[in-house]
């Protein structure tokens, strides 16, 4: 029995210290467990985060404000820094800052102060410059795209097309729900749309072409309003008219526009006088018919409504509309001019020496410089058969003669002549009369 109580005792011994170990070994699980759960975060928590970091590089391009003694300054967001947290900001006077977005958020410039610098003409012309090359890093990044697609029964461009019509009915309140549909879905009418990382329709526009009579009829029209302050309408109607005329073969947009958007299409290049012939769009039937007041039968062509302006827009044959503001601000900077000057040149900007000649004291040389002894004029060009092309010659070019003097006395006198007798001589000839007026009392 001792023997029996002794080996009890050791039996619980033993097992205490099992449950210890268990209990230990099932702690550290626990432990490795929630560490790996912190380490690995789940997936509402990654798309959270993918959420925000989206939301920060979409504000590229946003314009923002601040006011330094007492005056306005405008800059233009231009990245985010994800070591401090902050978006970069390049002001007009080409201060560079980094600000938080709390502070991003309340400096953002309202879409009515932007159109105000746009419309006269007061939009610093480097912030144009570094927002258009914003909007290119976005294409080159796949972060913005623009795809032109149609009712072809593909399931994401049919995606696509009802997000487009969503956005169409948000942007245009006035008009029916159903004309809109029918619009969008119909086989006779195709679509451009502004993608934001191939899933989300920011912007579109549907038009019809006219293959036969060479123009293209915008149907609608719209950008999301901050999408629209990035320079993404503009970009989108340039491709539009590069597709148009490369791909369709037009050579004419056409469009009925609203009066609250007619300064939008005259920025874009539209008039209000159509410079298409009137027989390939003239309505043909003069009557209106009582109908549907977006669907009126009185135009072939057109589709004419009740407060619609008709706008027309006459596309270049040559001019690359795709690149158009990216080319135009390489202009303005001046390098294209300097690159073609460089291609234009024969000198490889090569400074040569200047010409050294010993002088009387008079200051004439001594001895006669003939042209081609210039350094670098050679290399530049010049030929010997350039040398002594004017207009005024003299018949004798012979040195120290009585014969040469006369020439050049009548070369003179004729040259005198022509000068006095020219129409724009009148004040060298006539006397100037100095009129003594008393100053005036402000």
């Amino acid at each position: 029995m001792n023997a029996g109580v002794g080996e009890t005792k050791k039996q619980k011994k033993g097992k205490g210290r099992q449950k210890a170990s268990n209990r230990t070994r099932s702690i550290y699980s626990c432990v490795v467990s929630s560490s790996a759960h912190e380490s690995s975060p789940s997936p509402d928590e990654v798309s959270i985060v993918e959420k925000v970091k989206r939301e920060n590089e979409d504000m590229a391009g946003r314009y923002v404000f601040k006011m330094f003694c007492g005056e306005r300054i405008i800059g233009l967001v231009t990245g985010y820094d994800n070591e401090t947290s902050k978006f970069k900001i390049v002001y007009e006077d080409c201060n560079n800052d980094l600000i938080d977005k709390e502070i991003l958020l309340r400096t953002l410039a309202p879409p009515t102060l932007i159109d105000w610098m746009f419309d006269s003409y007061r939009m610093p012309r480097l912030l144009c410059i570094l927002q258009q090359k914003v909007l290119d890093d976005e294409e080159q990044e796949g972060r913005l795209g623009f795809v032109f697609i149609e009712n072809d029964g593909v399931d994401e461009h049919m995606i696509w097309l009802i997000e487009l019509k969503n956005l169409f009915s948000r942007h245009l309140p006035h008009v029916p729900k159903e004309y809109i549909v029918r619009r969008v879905l119909d086989l006779n009418h195709k679509s451009v749309m502004v993608i934001r990382r191939n899933q989300d329709v920011v912007g579109g526009i549907i038009y019809r072409p006219f293959l036969s009579q060479g123009f293209v009829e915008i149907a609608f029209f719209a950008v999301m309003a901050n999408e629209l302050i990035k320079g993404c309408g503009t970009r989108l109607m340039n491709h539009l008219k590069q597709h148009a005329r490369d791909m369709e073969g037009v050579t004419h947009l056409l469009t009925c526009a609203d009066s609250n958007v007619v300064d939008y299409f005259l920025k874009q290049g539209f008039t209000k006088e159509i410079t298409l012939e009137k027989d390939r769009w003239q309505v043909f039937n003069e009557l209106y018919y009582q109908g549907e007041p977006f669907d009126l039968p009185c135009n072939r062509y057109i589709k004419v409504y009740d407060g619609g302006i008709l706008m027309g827009c006459e596309l270049h044959p040559k001019l690359p509309y795709s690149y158009t503001t990216t080319m135009t601000s390489h202009q303005r900077q001046g390098h294209a001019i300097i690159e073609r000057i460089r291609e234009a040149s024969n000198s490889e900007n090569i400074v040569y020496p200047g010409i050294d000649f010993q002088k009387e004291e008079a200051g004439i040389p001594s001895c006669p410089i003939k042209v081609e002894d210039i350094p670098g004029l050679k290399e530049a060009g010049w030929t010997p058969d350039q040398y002594g092309h004017s207009r005024f010659k003299t018949e004798n070019d012979s040195a120290d003669t009585a014969s040469n003097q006369e020439s050049i006395t009548a070369f003179m006198r004729s040259l005198l002549k022509q000068i006095y007798d020219h129409p724009d001589a009148w004040p060298f000839k006539d006397r100037l009369i100095l009129i003594m007026r008393p100053a005036t009392m402000m």
